[in-house]
């Protein structure tokens, strides 16, 4: 079976093509393009070179098509994707604004994005890391609670669970949107929040008590604190650093996130350190920023390796108490 495997909604997305605006008025869309952030991540993961696998569900229609032949194409596994003919394919429409923010409206809920097929957790076991998005757990409840089902079960054949909470406001219907989101927590060796989404998850008001409250969960290994266009700050038990970011000219932020998540776990398998692994991750991120479209950019190795070789990266030490 694959190294990496997610689990979640798979979408399309629709765009507007001027920012600032709204979702409301009339204007021009561009689109469609392959998303959903366990697809961004795991069409990342097989980009890097490495084997990938995403659960999840399509319907059987154009879109559909879309989201399989644009993964297949950059070498993800797809045979535990339900093709669903009695239902249609999930997407999104979101649209800009000059300050860097966004604003979606998710059609999911009650799609074949939150359907999947009977999967055997047995044969999984050689799967290393089970990456689970927390955008997944709040789209819909029957469909989170398969996937936290999954991931006790995979965590207790040891595999390793990563968890990025990616908490979208337009899907929290209420406070137990959130409580699959603390159970991934606990489950979770590998840890990636916004620093906004760890404040709210760990109910602390600084971020260093924030810190120190996620690593009271035992399984934790790493935590990456992501910050946008502002880098990000990475903590083991051990060591505590901070990353900016590479100087490029972004073209459509959607996915980025996603992409340093992917990039970051194939460099964890690759016997990187947390700091390479952290530089690779910002990397992937920033060539997903250069193009429009989810799984547009252009990332494999080399042009990592040509980001990292041609851009300087400043890496700040920090300390945890």
């Amino acid at each position: 079976m694959a190294e990496i495997l997610t689990m979640g909604e798979m979408i399309v997305e629709i765009m507007r093509v001027e920012t600032d605006t709204e979702l409301c008025d009339p204007a021009l869309f561009k689109g469609p393009y392959a998303s959903g952030a366990p697809a961004i991540f795991i069409d990342t993961v097989a980009k890097m070179g490495h084997s990938g696998a995403i659960i999840g569900g399509v319907g059987d229609d154009d879109f559909g098509k879309c989201l399989i032949n644009k993964l297949n194409a950059d070498g993800v596994d797809t045979s535990l994707v339900k093709i669903n003919d009695s239902n249609f394919t999930g997407c999104a429409f979101v649209t800009y604004f000059a300050d860097g923010s966004r604003k979606f409206i998710f059609h999911i809920a009650g799609t074949a994005a939150v359907d999947h097929p009977e999967v055997c957790s047995c044969k999984l076991k050689d799967t290393k890391y089970f990456h689970i998005m927390g955008c997944s757990l709040t789209a819909d409840k029957k469909f989170g609670e398969s996937i936290v089902e999954l991931a006790e079960k995979l965590n207790s054949d040891g595999v390793k669970v990563s968890f990025d909470p990616n908490i979208r406001v337009e899907m929290l219907k209420n406070e137990d949107s959130l409580r699959p989101v603390k159970k991934l927590m606990e489950m979770a060796s590998i840890f990636l929040p916004g620093k906004e989404e760890l404040l709210m998850l760990t109910g602390c008001e600084t971020l260093e008590d924030a810190v120190n409250k996620a690593f009271e969960n035992a399984n934790l290994e790493i935590l990456v604190v992501k910050n946008g266009s502002k880098g990000c700050s990475i903590y083991t038990r051990d060591d505590a650093f901070s990353l900016g970011v590479y100087p490029i000219t972004p073209v459509d932020s959607t996915g980025a996130g996603d992409s340093f998540d992917g990039a970051f776990l194939c460099s964890l398998i690759d016997g990187k350190s947390v700091r390479e692994a952290g530089k690779i991750a910002s990397a992937a991120a920033a060539l997903n920023t250069m193009a429009f479209g989810p799984m547009e950019g252009k990332i494999s190795p080399e042009t990592v390796g040509e980001m990292m070789n041609n851009n300087k990266m400043e890496a700040e030490t920090i300390c945890r108490t």
